[in-house]
């Protein structure tokens, strides 16, 4: 898939180069080829569709709908996909595992069985995925399904991930078991404090940048060091990769009081799910980077007599409304996200 007509390139609504503006809910852009499209119809009722009816791009087209945890997703997702006759492609990076239905918001079977999924519980919770995996992965998947599809829908809220796609990732190799177990093994028995030493030693520039805080980036940082014997910071390029198919990224957004009770109501919804006995049934696997999460963290204190459910269950919302404000200031930055306010 090499046309050129087909390489991603900006699709801004208006004329003038700013940021899209934001669509809010009840209203609907004026334009004339709304008539155009099967769309067309649902559209009247929906921001949401009429956007996409009234801007989206000819040629293979990848839509991206993102925004913060619990601003609303997953059934505009299914509800877009239907009318478009399109599958998901899931880019929320805990939904990968299929051991965390509840504490992850994972689409349900039913969900599921309205629109064909794809990246949603095929990880046992012990496998090591990335970004860069992801990127590999839904770029193969695209090909293939660009071959019956038109346009594909990308819903999430993982930042990098949904980066990976959109813009591409650097090029950083993969690490072999044996270094990885190396120095986890090493950061167990002697602590963060030497594996900092070592990292300003062996690459002082993303030593100078890095969170110092963030034991998973640095030893990520020093396994490329000892795998390659190059720094770091020589494998981080930030080019900007073009893709063979058109990109439209939508978010979703709300008023902050709206979106933070939404939060607190889903959080006390999980729990009447089952979300403390899930956290149960992984406290074995608590050490797994995927239960490095909001949630998980917090229970895994209630199950160790540590904290009582109520005050855990009250952090497990803090930290959740502060994690969807590190969405909100990563996707601010993007000019190319048509915003839409719910």
């Amino acid at each position: 898939m090499k046309d050129s007509s087909l390489i991603q390139q900006p699709m801004p609504i208006m004329e003038d180069c700013s940021a899209p503006p934001a669509i809010k809910e009840g209203t609907s852009p004026s334009s004339s080829s709304k008539e155009d499209s099967g769309t067309a119809t649902a559209a009247k009722d929906s921001p949401l569709l009429s956007l996409v009816s009234s801007a989206l791009p000819a040629g293979k087209t990848l839509l991206v709908l993102l925004g913060p945890t619990a601003v609303g997703k997953t059934e505009l997702a299914l509800s877009l996909a239907e009318s478009l006759g399109c599958p998901i492609i899931n880019a929320d990076s805990r939904q990968l595992y299929r051991d965390l239905p509840i504490g992850t918001a994972a689409p349900t079977a039913a969900q599921q069985t309205r629109v064909r999924h794809y990246f949603v519980g095929t990880l046992a919770i012990n496998d090591y995925y990335s970004a860069a995996r992801y990127e590999s992965d839904v770029l193969s998947l695209c090909e293939e399904l660009f071959r019956t599809h038109d346009v594909l829908l990308l819903s999430g809220g993982s930042m990098m991930y949904i980066d990976a796609v959109c813009k591409g990732i650097d090029d950083i190799p993969t690490i072999d078991p044996e270094v990885r177990q190396q120095l986890h093994q090493r950061y167990d028995a002697e602590g963060l404090r030497p594996l900092l030493a070592e990292l300003r030693l062996l690459d002082p520039e993303y030593y100078a940048q890095a969170d110092l805080r963030n034991t998973r980036r640095i030893l990520h940082a020093l396994e490329v060091c000892y795998q390659t014997g190059r720094t770091f910071t020589s494998f981080r390029t930030a080019t900007h990769k073009q893709r063979p198919f058109h990109i439209m990224k939508i978010g979703l957004r709300r008023q902050r009081a709206d979106l933070f009770q939404r939060i607190n109501s889903r959080v006390d919804q999980m729990l009447a799910d089952g979300f403390l006995e899930e956290a149960r049934r992984m406290l074995p696997f608590r050490d797994e980077n995927a239960l490095n999460t909001v949630g998980y963290k917090e229970l895994f204190q209630v199950l160790d007599g540590t904290w009582e459910l109520p005050f855990a269950l009250e952090r497990i919302k803090k930290n959740t409304r502060v994690y969807a404000k590190k969405q909100m200031t990563w996707f601010s930055r993007d000019p190319d996200i048509h915003w839409i306010d719910l």
